[in-house]
């Protein structure tokens, strides 16, 4: 027994450790997260791609930024997220976390090699080339492996609880490199210019392109939780299918 199970975590902690609870809280969230996603990335896109004002020095390239900067926050965000809850998994022994973060594993490297291919696109009119070893770039492309790392060695273990515990150490030990990507422009001397979102200062942008940005940034989050939900989902339909309530639902 550890000196974490001593610890008075609230009720719903333990009801989602419980797959037909998660399965069944799942579904009533999701048409939330989609609606919101859906109303948050067009609003924010169609404000930001045409209404927003061309950046002095930029130009029109700029509006890039309303596809880019979501895609590395996410990125980044989400390999956090399966830490915690590989952390969780295997602190508590908790399955569904173990789901959980295998599902959004996928997620989070789709959002990273966007970031990064949108990045070499925006590289180009502004540094006059597609990519160079700057240190924001060339971390945020260890992620990209650190994602297709986990990945493979889930793909590699049979046993899921076994393949559970093997990513979530990996994907502990590898979040130390958010903060290296987040804090490299202030670190070294880059090409990338400094975070778009601080919670220390006022944002730079003006209202008018601000706002669009941050509708796109919160709008992916809500779309990240859709989509890991339905794929967490899925995955324990697949792990619980010889339970009783799993055949019920699949009859129903």
């Amino acid at each position: 027994m550890s000196w974490f199970d001593n610890w008075h975590l609230p009720k719903w902690f333990y009801q989602m450790a419980s797959p037909k609870w998660f399965y069944d809280f799942g579904a009533r969230l999701q048409p939330w997260f989609a609606g919101l996603a859906l109303i948050l990335i067009s609003w924010g896109l169609v404000w930001g791609l045409l209404y927003a004002p061309a950046d002095y020095q930029q130009g029109n390239s700029f509006r890039i930024i309303y596809v880019h900067v979501p895609a590395a926050i996410l990125g980044q965000s989400l390999f956090l997220f399966m830490a915690v809850a590989g952390a969780i998994g295997l602190i508590w022994k908790i399955k569904v976390a173990f789901m959980v973060a295998r599902s959004a594993t996928l997620v989070g490297a789709s959002f990273t090699a966007l970031a990064l291919i949108t990045g070499a696109v925006w590289g180009k009119p502004t540094w006059g080339t597609y990519w160079v070893w700057d240190a924001r770039l060339t971390s945020t492309l260890i992620l990209l492996f650190l994602y297709t790392g986990v990945m493979a060695l889930n793909q590699a273990i049979p046993d899921r609880s076994v393949a559970g515990r093997a990513t979530a150490i990996l994907a502990i030990i590898g979040s130390i490199n958010i903060p290296i990507i987040k804090y490299s422009v202030d670190w070294w001397n880059t090409l990338h210019q400094p975070s778009t979102f601080t919670l220390t200062s006022k944002p730079s942008m003006p209202p008018e392109m601000y706002i669009p940005l941050l509708l796109m940034v919160i709008g992916c989050y809500c779309f990240c939780a859709w989509l890991i939900m339905q794929r967490t989902r899925n995955e324990i339909l697949d792990q619980e299918r010889q339970s009783s309530w799993v055949a019920r639902y699949l009859e129903d």
